[in-house]
């Protein structure tokens, strides 16, 4: 079969694509990163047996599995992984676990963290309790750099620094960590956790910062920059992402956590937004500086020489990442237009609208 269009280019070369568990549960595979992984297992030479679970929420869109709808090893079930059934149904045909199912948006963990909890960490403990009464061989947890909390420069994140959230969407996903950690303890689940930096990339959700500037510039609106535009990523291209959580649940120690990420110097919001600006050929005057987020964090920086070592680096650059990130964006206005419609404003207008100068929404 056809390698699927935007994988990462894996071919029988990449040995350590011989680990991978068989048959695959993949949690939140409709979503983002989730997809990317899905697409990813599927352009293998010899792929496994990949089910996804997804609950189809705002996030969660079927479009972006659609190149392999068709794949013979391919599934998909509809179910929320927060509902015992559904979850034990999924769970009884695989070898593992890869949970990428989350609320994952920390303006919206500020509007409504009680669903962040439901998910994140309630759902965590079923996926896990489904895993213990199944014996699976692996369960992988994705989680995010931003349990860190904020990292005081030049300091990076090892995977040995206590968790430190500080918005209800990090917490939430450390709450999720912390179920992980005592299910291993407690019980022996064979977990491993991934902590990702800021990733970007194809079949975005336009929120988070990179696709939204992207389509709103395309659309000659305002691109709301929180506070001064000073707090500083480590952004990673979701190929990338994607192949890193695959070789932790194909080599990675069980028990272990592994943090992915690009390892270059972080950049801040401002450098972001004059990129896209510069990609796009828009009107600086565009970039809209609006009130800074509550307990917004500064900066995330991760250490990566746990992954290098395993044999990971990333194929992008931000430069390269990004512009390739536009193209698609601009090619692919049947993916976003219709995203960008009713229930999307009324999230903008709740976020943006009480700060000062983000601009008009339909």
């Amino acid at each position: 079969m056809a390698e699927p269009a935007g994988s990462p280019g894996l071919g029988a070369g990449e040995s350590w694509a011989q680990g991978l568990p068989l048959r695959i549960l993949v949690t939140g595979g409709a979503g983002f990163i989730g997809s990317a992984f899905v697409r990813l297992l599927l352009g293998l030479p010899d792929p496994p047996q990949v089910i996804v679970l997804d609950a189809l929420t705002y996030a969660g869109n079927l479009a972006n599995l659609a190149e392999v709808a068709d794949h013979p090893r391919y599934r998909f079930m509809h179910g929320n992984i927060c509902d015992p059934a559904a979850v034990e149904a999924a769970v009884a045909e695989v070898d593992c676990i890869v949970n990428f199912a989350a609320e994952s948006h920390v303006d919206r963990s500020i509007l409504d963290p009680g669903q962040f909890i439901q998910t994140d960490v309630f759902g965590t403990y079923v996926l896990l309790e489904a895993a213990r009464r199944h014996g699976h061989g692996r369960f992988l947890q994705v989680s995010t750099d931003e349990v860190y909390g904020d990292v005081e420069a030049p300091r990076l994140s090892t995977e040995d620094d206590p968790l430190r959230p500080r918005s209800p969407y990090a917490a939430s996903k450390a709450g999720g960590e912390m179920q992980c950690r005592a299910y291993h303890a407690t019980y022996g689940v064979p977990v491993i956790v991934t902590r990702g930096s800021n990733t970007y990339g194809p079949y975005q959700y336009p929120e988070k910062i990179i696709p939204l500037f992207i389509t709103n510039a395309l659309e000659g609106r305002a691109l709301p920059l929180y506070g001064r535009g000073t707090a500083v990523r480590d952004y990673l291209y979701v190929d990338d992402h994607a192949r890193g959580i695959a070789m932790v649940l194909a080599r990675g120690a069980i028990g272990a956590a592994y943090n992915i990420g690009q390892g270059d110097a972080p950049i801040d919001g401002q450098t972001v937004a004059r990129s896209v600006v510069e990609l796009t050929g828009s009107d600086p005057a565009l970039v809209t500086h609006v009130k800074d987020r509550p307990g917004h964090d500064l900066r995330y920086a991760l250490d990566t020489t746990r992954m290098r070592q395993m044999g990971w680096s990333p194929t992008r650059t931000l430069a390269s990442g990004l512009e390739e990130t536009v193209r698609w964006y601009q090619e692919r206005r049947d993916w976003w237009e219709p995203i960008k419609s009713g229930a999307f404003w009324d999230f903008y207008r709740r976020n943006y609208r009480p700060l000062a100068g983000a601009g008009p929404v339909p």
